[in-house]
């Protein structure tokens, strides 16, 4: 047999130089351009105060003084705390008068994205120190408390984010695992096949999911509707990577590889800290984002906040999409497996005797020792 030749390699070589720029412009703009281009603008922000009075005066100064990296909102106390909740703002500054003396204090929570409560609790701290400062006139200030509610550890800040990365890779490799080796074999999976590898997948993940939460902070919820969720992340997640790789094979791993790059460059990240253009173009739609800010609320214990609905339903229409994709009969084979064929593409058509090939009159084969017919 003839060994590979030396020829012909200068056009493989541009191609393959090519490939590996487009490369870096593309991994370099879903990763390390979305934290070197970010910088906060209005991250959302309010300031309470009683309705009438001096408290409110100040609160309207302080709102329309507050510069451009944050972006404020006059509101009542109740209504300050009910706009956290539902993770409309990152913080509140809350300004009250006790015995007479004006005070202020930080309202944060830890069921909100830990970049922007972070940005949030910094500028709400410097506006209610220069606050009171202004109010003391010359005296001692009072110092800024700070409160958070539904108060967390590092998990609670940090898991959510992993989880989701986790249960990508999970079923992203399953699902190349079943192409990769059903390519070896000489066969296509069936739409029964890659509908048992996701639903199988997707309970083996969540398992180990959860069991990781348990062993980082056992103060987490991970009730019903925690593992519930993450069921459904995972299940979303891998049906989407089954019904791409069905259709583009294990070119499809060209997309689903880098889509898992967006998870901690931009998913982290709060949308008024983003460049406009990764904002709109990736953060608004990448799925990460969707998991784990509801994941967050359910291990925080507030699975009313509105991120919840919102991700069971972007998750649950991911499902359907994939598995509608997954389960869809194959044409002309009614789902069936295509016939295995053997890695150097010759099918054995299971004829090897002479006297069943046609061959010219008088001509006589020449065999072998072991009665084969050697042409």
């Amino acid at each position: 047999m003839a060994g590979p030749t030396s020829r012909g390699g200068g056009r493989l070589a541009v191609l393959t130089a090519l490939v590996g720029g487009l490369a870096v412009v593309v991994l370099g703009f879903l990763t390390f351009g979305a934290q070197t281009t970010a910088a906060p603008k209005h991250v959302p922000v309010a300031v309470s105060a009683p309705a009438t009075g001096p408290l409110h005066q100040a609160a309207q100064r302080v709102a329309g003084q507050g510069g451009e990296v944050l972006g404020w909102r006059v509101t009542t106390p109740a209504e300050g705390r009910q706009l956290l909740e539902d993770k409309e703002v990152y913080g509140v500054l809350e300004l009250t008068a006790a015995q007479g003396a004006p005070s202020a204090k930080v309202v944060v929570s830890g069921a909100v994205n830990p970049t922007g409560t972070q940005l949030a609790q910094q500028g709400l701290t410097g506006a209610g120190q220069a606050l009171t400062a202004a109010f003391a006139q010359g005296g001692a200030a009072a110092p800024v408390a700070v409160e958070t509610v539904h108060e967390t550890g590092a998990a609670g800040r940090f898991a959510p984010l992993g989880l989701s990365a986790l249960a990508w890779v999970g079923g992203l490799a399953a699902g190349a695992a079943l192409t990769v080796l059903s390519q070896r074999r000489g066969a296509l999976p069936s739409p029964l096949a890659r509908f048992t590898q996701v639903l199988g997948t997707s309970v083996l993940v969540t398992g180990a999911l959860v069991g990781f939460v348990a062993l980082w902070d056992s103060s987490l919820h991970l009730g019903w509707e925690t593992i519930g969720f993450v069921f459904l992340t995972a299940m979303a997640f891998a049906s989407l990577q089954a019904g791409l790789l069905r259709l583009l094979g294990v070119r499809a791993m060209a997309i689903l590889g880098p889509l898992y790059l967006l998870a901690p460059s931009v998913a982290s990240q709060v949308p008024e800290m983003l460049n406009p253009a990764y904002a709109n173009l990736l953060w608004s739609w990448t799925p990460f984002r969707f998991s784990t800010e509801g994941l967050r609320s359910l291990l925080v214990g507030t699975p009313d906040a509105p991120d919840v609905a919102t991700g069971v339903w972007v998750l649950g229409a991911m499902l359907v999409a994939g598995l509608l994709v997954v389960l869809w009969p194959r044409r002309g084979s009614a789902g069936e497996e295509a016939e295995p064929q053997s890695p150097h593409g010759v099918v054995d058509v299971g004829v090897d005797q002479a006297d069943r090939l046609p061959r010219a009159e008088g001509e006589h084969p020449a065999e072998h020792g072991n009665a084969r017919v050697r042409r």
